[in-house]
């Protein structure tokens, strides 16, 4: 996925940091297990460890600062997770390779680890940012998860599953917003930490927009082709559930040279972002061997 030596560093403290933080500042023990529980079980750390590699290209990682701001982007992921599985929503029963926090935990309870990681993350970056910059960069956070972000392209999602979309463009904008949203916005965060100029920070959302892109139609195909042992989570769903995918628009092939398209992209704006910002991208770049499984199919 990323470069081993910046995934071997920084995966492992922060899930360390993740742990520490969520252990000693929990104090309701139902709610804390059930937070701690889906935070936990793993994943990628896709996006905490975009923004991290970010920061890292231009100076040294501050610790206490960007690994706060990484498990926040973490923690809205995660609690974006936990409500997707709901019963209401995707009605999934595994994530991770374990029960979804609803079937573990109950549904009531599920909906407040949720709730309690999505208000969390805000006290997170609210504490650990640069007082002059701590607004603007939970207001980009907002952005980027809140009803004009991810949860407009969930609300996008829901009210056309089982009728088509048709355009390719729409189903773009349905996956900029749902899934590109919060993987760009690690990026924008970065770009807000750092004091970036305008065509940096153009340059990163450029990134962020063309890898998210490519993660979504990388997903719809791992739901044809995956397995959910590999996967941690039910496969075939989208096709059952009526869901907009790139498949279901483009074919198998159509979809594939999208996503390598989209991939291309992304590759080119790092190449140009070292370019300009005189700045080593290599760990950036490292991210899009992510999708090496399916370009390579």
């Amino acid at each position: 996925m990323v470069s081993v030596a910046f995934d071997q560093e920084w995966r492992p403290r922060l899930n360390a940091y993740l742990a520490k933080r969520l252990t000693t500042e929990l104090t309701q023990p139902e709610l804390a297990a059930s937070m701690k529980y889906s935070v936990l079980a793993g994943g990628k750390r896709l996006r905490p460890l975009l923004y991290l590699a970010t920061v890292q290209a231009f100076e040294p990682i501050e610790a206490d600062c960007d690994l706060a701001v990484a498990g926040a982007i973490e923690l809205i992921h995660t609690y974006s997770l936990i409500h997707d599985d709901l019963p209401a929503m995707d009605n999934d029963d595994y994530r991770r390779g374990q029960l979804t926090n609803h079937k573990k935990f109950g549904e009531a309870m599920a909906i407040l680890a949720g709730d309690g990681l999505l208000t969390l993350a805000f006290q997170w970056v609210g504490n650990a940012a640069p007082a002059t910059l701590a607004g603007a960069m939970c207001a980009q956070l907002a952005l980027a998860s809140g009803p004009t972000g991810m949860v407009a392209g969930q609300a996008i999602d829901i009210s056309a599953t089982g009728t088509t979309l048709g355009a390719l463009d729409a189903v773009k904008q349905l996956d900029a917003l749902k899934t590109g949203a919060l993987l760009t916005a690690p990026f924008t965060l970065a770009a807000t930490r750092l004091g970036l100029d305008d065509q940096q920070t153009e340059l990163l959302r450029d990134f962020g927009g063309h890898f998210g892109l490519a993660f979504q139609i990388f997903d719809d195909l791992q739901d044809l082709n995956g397995d959910a042992q590999h996967l941690g989570k039910a496969v075939h769903k989208d096709v059952a559930a009526g869901k907009n995918t790139y498949p279901s628009l483009l074919g198998l092939t159509g979809a594939r040279n999208a996503l390598t398209q989209e991939v291309t992209q992304a590759r080119q704006a790092a190449v140009q972002l070292a370019t300009v910002a005189h700045v080593e991208v290599t760990a950036l770049l490292g991210f899009l061997n992510y999708f090496d499984e399916e370009m390579k199919s």
